[in-house]
């Protein structure tokens, strides 16, 4: 089905979904890295929100988190971040990544009306279920945001059914377990790619320990994106003290995007 969400998409062959933590290192600074990330090819950002729980992170989203929360940042200051990343120029679709706990706190008319406010475009809680999911979907419909589905191989004969009624952009979990780079991916991922591919009409992303050009390079011919979150958040880590002050700040942009690319390279070529 076409949408806003996909008419907005950047036509290229494969998608760049990158995922970093609004706040971390700063809420300043989550902007700059956000119109990075755009200026690299990004299709899609998700912007994540931290919370103190968060039981399907790695240590590295779990120590951005952290910092984010001494930042003081909240669901609702997340938000409002989005509507000056538009006004420095943020274009492309923007996804809120959050725990559903967060969204219960706000309200869900408060979540509704931030994301009217802000320009955001689509939602993700990926601690509820499918079959949980159907009243939070059907406010998304109302407000036009997509709600993003996660499916992954254990979803095994739920598959159909979450593929066929997703939104926006499918997002596949490439291995079991906790967010965090991995060396080597899963063999049975690309059947469980293709058995996606199966019953899906909107595009097919893949992310989780994706962290490499060689991953990337395997991956491409049987998904329609990427997400990269960990490496990125680690990235940013190793860079956090260069970002945070403004006299060294381009330079470790600057190195940033330099990473993107080398990632990315199997994608351009």
């Amino acid at each position: 089905m076409i949408t806003t969400f996909t008419r907005r998409l950047p036509k290229t062959d494969k998608l760049f979904i990158p995922f970093i933590v609004a706040g971390d290192p700063h809420p300043s600074v989550t902007i700059e890295l956000a119109l990075a990330l755009q200026e690299e090819g990004a299709s899609i950002l998700e912007l994540g929100i931290p919370y103190s729980d968060p039981l399907a992170d790695g240590p590295v989203i779990q120590r951005a988190s952290a910092r984010a929360l001494k930042n003081g940042v909240t669901l609702e200051n997340a938000m409002n971040l989005v509507s000056l990343m538009r006004k420095k120029g943020l274009k492309i679709p923007v996804i809120i990544f959050t725990y559903f706990n967060p969204v219960l706190q706000l309200g869900e008319e408060n979540f509704f009306a931030l994301a009217r406010q802000n320009g955001i475009d689509g939602l993700l809680v990926p601690d509820l279920p499918f079959e949980e999911s159907e009243q939070l979907r059907t406010k998304c419909d109302q407000e036009g945001l997509s709600f993003i589905s996660l499916v992954a191989p254990t979803s095994s004969s739920r598959i159909k059914k979450i593929a066929s009624n997703a939104q926006g952009f499918l997002y596949c979990v490439s291995s079991l377990g906790v967010t965090g780079v991995r060396n080597t991916l899963h063999s049975e991922v690309y059947s469980f790619l293709e058995e996606v591919k199966m019953y899906s009409s909107i595009p097919v992303a893949v992310g989780f320990g994706i962290s490499n050009s060689s991953q990337v390079e395997a991956l491409k011919e049987y998904c329609d994106g990427i997400v990269i979150g960990s490496a990125l958040i680690q990235q940013i880590e190793e860079l956090r003290i260069d970002l945070l002050e403004e006299a060294t700040r381009d330079e470790a942009l600057y190195r940033f995007k330099s990473y993107i690319r080398s990632v990315l390279s199997p994608l351009n070529s």
